[in-house]
């Protein structure tokens, strides 16, 4: 299993009316540090050709984010077949490493030319694992 990690700062505009991270705000995290995964792993050629999107979203939150608050955020692949892949995501409290939430994505494999899912390679599975 290959991980992506990186680490965030909150920010204000992270907030919410009662000062925590808006749950809005883990969703979009969750989809970019897939996004910067994939960007990270794939080469050019895969890129031209292929996409993801997202199918559903289940997201589990452990304890609320504050004001510059370090954030890591931690992803990997935990299983791929067919067309689809099942992502996971968890955020933490860079600093304590508390579980802040945890997410599992499943995401379909898409064709550029065909705006289709299309069957998931083996080279594409092995960039991820």
């Amino acid at each position: 299993m290959q991980i992506f990690e990186k680490t965030i700062t909150t920010t204000q505009s992270d907030l919410d009316a009662l000062n925590h991270v808006n749950n809005v705000r883990y969703v979009k995290w969750v989809q970019d540090i897939a996004e910067q995964h994939w960007l990270s792993r794939a080469s050019q050629n895969i890129l031209d050709k292929y996409f993801w999107v997202m199918l559903s979203h289940h997201i589990v939150y452990k304890s609320p984010a504050l004001l510059n608050d370090q954030i890591s955020l931690k992803t990997y692949v935990v299983k791929s077949e067919g067309v689809t892949s099942t992502r996971v995501v968890e955020i933490r409290n860079a600093k304590t490493q508390k579980l802040l939430a945890e997410s599992e994505t499943k995401w379909c494999f898409m064709s550029k030319e065909t705006q289709k899912p299309t069957r998931i390679t083996s080279n594409i599975i092995t960039l991820f694992c």
